[in-house]
């Protein structure tokens, strides 16, 4: 038996439906067995009605509505009833109303699902990651993914309307030297060779400006072979948009209407100001540059004080030319011992060896190292970063941009901590004015803080290979409650300032050329200025629908270990795969992975 086309969803049955004949299919959620008759709440992903089943109108299909298990997928026929005043949901869009079923197919039926398909259900990750086809059939978890879907839409529809046009750019690409790590792909047809899978599209879609589409943007897979955490994944997506003939002031304006537009889609009302940051504000402020705004607990430099003083720790930083920073934490002043070595932990991941703590308790001077820093230069570096009487200084002695992030670590753990910050409360702000390079010291050279495209400030293009530290980027970031969600620039358009920034990054002439020969054989042509942004859409998804995890609004997502449970992959391939590819795997020592990771 075919019922036909269903009427309408199971969440959109409504009493304006009164006395209509309806065709609904979906999961069963419950069945609830009273005799003579039979309750069944239909789910699908709009959300679920009861079904009525009596004796009275039909004994066939009223003892296959006894069969009925959860997660069956049926198809019902029947009239759109009112339930009864006492029987009414009012806490349930459908709440008002039932369906009595005169037909029913069973489409097909199921097995018992390894956990329950309910929000409330507890389900540790593994299991959730393992059936995640299970685990997106919940209600909250499905309509993450389509409030993820009206994003993507809005954002689409928001770009559209200022003249955008979405054009598609390849995946098989060209490797390149700079930023994370490639995935390879390697070529049956050409032997030895490799495609690279794109860690953003920069490169097309400048080509795209020299083409002459002056307004591009596109919802894209992007990919990178790199550790992940709670809002990183190997695979992501972007909402890439680029741009001719832009300064920074229109491409923040088009970035910032597109956020107004997200936060509206998502129910959300945006801050009603950007606020801005050059990069070594946010670093001296916040000792980060993605800081979160929504509090205070600002960083302060006591060098100078610091200085005065014969404590080892103090000295070897300055000594090295480094620096001697400090935050204040209110009311922190009694904080117990242990908790104060714990602190030592959390610095520990950013290149600190310690935090030396001082505090004030009722006008007394206190802390490990008092008796090493003395109590003239202790109350003066207290002072200096606004500690009060009862408040707890904490300090961190390294080169500068350890110690701004060791102590911007501190200020997380503290707002966690002692709950500083309203959850419903958002801050957007723009870093800009960054750094154009920074050294690394694993490659021994420069290498560029955002990507090598980046177009230098118009005042220290002379210094570009001169005194590359000194230069700074026409880039900016766009930062909400301590979150990266964009970034973007100005790009390089002539051929020769991008020779001097390869240049200033250490390629020659002919790595260069060979690398990113076609760019600069583009620059040739007429290739308008121009400039964009990237909004990373998980991360941003996840903030504005109040996740935890960028994987609750990822359909198919991956541990931290990169595994995908469901499928068990990566995995090993056939060896005549291999030799298709002219490839030959050189074992190695397994590493360790954890089957069961999910965080």
């Amino acid at each position: 038996m075919s019922l036909g086309e269903r009427s309408c969803y199971c969440g959109e049955v409504r009493e304006s439906h009164l006395n209509q004949r309806l065709i609904l299919k979906g999961w069963v959620r419950r069945r609830r067995d009273l005799g003579s008759l039979v309750f069944v709440d239909l789910r699908d992903r709009t959300g679920f009605v009861q079904l009525v089943f009596s004796e009275d109108r039909d004994a066939a299909t009223f003892l296959a509505a006894k069969e009925l298990r959860p997660e069956f997928v049926i198809a019902v026929e029947g009239v759109v009833k009112l339930r009864g005043e006492k029987d009414a949901n009012v806490h349930l869009a459908t709440g008002a109303v039932e369906v009595e079923v005169a037909q029913m197919d069973v489409l097909c039926e199921a097995a018992t699902p390894p956990f329950p398909i309910e929000d409330d259900a507890l389900v540790s990750e593994e299991m959730r990651l393992k059936y995640r086809y299970l685990d997106l059939r919940r209600p909250f978890q499905n309509q993450r993914i389509v409030a993820r879907h009206r994003l993507m839409q809005r954002a689409r529809k928001q770009l559209s309307s200022e003249g955008f046009l979405e054009i598609e750019t390849p995946f098989l690409g060209k490797s390149t030297p700079e930023g994370a790590r490639d995935f390879l792909v390697p070529s049956r047809l050409r032997a030895g060779t490799f495609y690279a899978l794109p860690q953003s599209p920069q490169l097309f879609k400048q080509l795209c400006m020299v083409a002459g589409f002056d307004r591009y943007f596109q919802v894209v897979r992007c990919f990178r072979d790199e550790d992940l955490r709670a809002d990183r994944q190997l695979e992501f997506t972007q909402i890439d948009i680029e741009m001719s003939f832009p300064d920074e002031e229109m491409v923040m304006g088009v970035a910032e209407r597109l956020t107004r537009a997200l936060f509206e889609e998502a129910g959300l009302t945006a801050p009603a100001s950007f606020a801005r940051l050059t990069w070594a504000e946010a670093m001296e402020r916040y000792g980060c540059d993605k800081p979160d705004t929504r509090f205070g607990l600002e960083l302060g430099t006591v060098s100078e004080v610091a200085a005065k003083t014969e404590f080892g720790v103090f000295r070897s930083a300055l000594d090295a030319q480094g620096a001697v920073r400090g935050l204040a934490v209110p009311g922190q002043a009694n904080i117990s011992r242990k908790e104060l070595d714990a602190l030592n932990e959390v610095v520990k991941p950013f290149g600190g060896k310690g935090v030396v703590s001082l505090m004030r308790r009722n006008g007394a001077l206190a802390g490990q190292a008092l008796k090493h820093i003395g109590e003239g230069p202790a109350a003066a570096m207290l002072a200096a970063v606004g500690a009060k009487d009862g408040d707890l200084g904490l300090f961190v002695a390294a080169p500068y941009e350890t110690a701004c992030a060791c102590l911007s670590a501190l200020r997380l753990y503290f707002r966690d901590k002692l709950g500083l910050v309203d959850k419903d409360h958002h801050a957007l702000l723009w870093v800009h004015r960054f750094p154009m390079f920074e050294w690394s010291r694993d490659d021994n050279r420069w290498v560029a803080r955002h990507h090598p495209f980046t177009m230098p400030r118009e005042e220290h293009l002379d210094m570009l290979e001169s005194d590359p530290q000194k230069v700074e980027a026409q880039a900016y970031d766009l930062v909400m409650d301590g979150n990266e969600i964009g970034g973007g620039s100005l790009r390089i358009h002539s051929g020769k300032i991008q020779r001097k920034v390869f240049r200033a990054l250490g390629f020659s002439d002919e790595e260069a050329q060979d690398k990113f020969g076609f760019l600069l054989e583009a620059f040739k042509y007429g290739t308008p200025p121009h400039g964009g942004i990237a909004f990373g859409l998980d991360r941003l998804a996840m903030l504005l629908l109040g996740c935890e995890s960028i994987r609750d609004v990822i359909a198919f997502p991956k541990t931290t270990s990169g595994l995908c449970l469901m499928t068990q992959s990566p995995s090993e391939v056939e060896p005549k795969q291999l030799e298709e590819l002219a490839i030959e795997i050189k074992k190695s020592p397994p590493r360790s992975h954890d089957p069961k990771e999910g965080n």
